[in-house]
């Protein structure tokens, strides 16, 4: 079935993009939440007349994934990981790692558009991870991994207990 999307829906298209999808899943998913609407004169000249502010809203998605882009090249994100003596990870690096190590220093980024390089980093030093932003635009970040300090702080001496 022939539709036109009302919105933006993940995995699919954006607002005005005309699809095809199965019918089942326009009559039970997108039309029953007014993501889409049905392909046909009626909606194609509705669509026609938002035409600009469609586009503008694309524009401004644009605009907002440079800006992003730029900070992001420059950003340099230390994640601390417990390691053995020769620099290999107990654990791993993975997207969701660099998500959250992101969310901590401000930018919210889902762990889907993140490529960390062989899937995981399993060493520590200094990665290129690429971040798919809005389109074709990508950034690349630095993730420096870091073995995390093992040393705990000594604790006090209790005294002993005089009876």
């Amino acid at each position: 079935m022939k539709v036109i999307l009302n919105a933006d829906v993940k995995h699919l298209g954006e607002e005005g993009d005309v699809k095809v999808v199965a019918n089942g899943y326009a009559r039970n998913y997108l039309f029953p939440r007014n993501l889409a609407l049905p392909y046909n004169e009626v909606t194609v000249a509705y669509f026609e007349t938002r035409k600009e502010e469609i586009e503008a809203k694309k524009a401004a998605k644009r605009a907002e994934s440079a800006s992003l882009k730029e900070k992001l090249d420059a950003l340099t994100v230390v994640i601390p990981m417990p390691a053995g003596a020769n620099g290999k990870l107990y654990g791993a690096v993975t997207n969701l790692t660099v998500a959250e190590a992101l969310a901590k220093a401000g930018y919210e980024v889902e762990r889907k558009r993140i490529e960390v390089p062989g899937a995981t980093i399993k060493n520590t030093g200094k990665y290129a991870v690429t971040i798919r932003l809005y389109e074709a635009a990508t950034a690349t970040v630095t993730v420096e991994v870091k073995d995390q300090d093992a040393k705990e702080e000594p604790k006090a001496e209790e005294a002993p207990v005089e009876a």
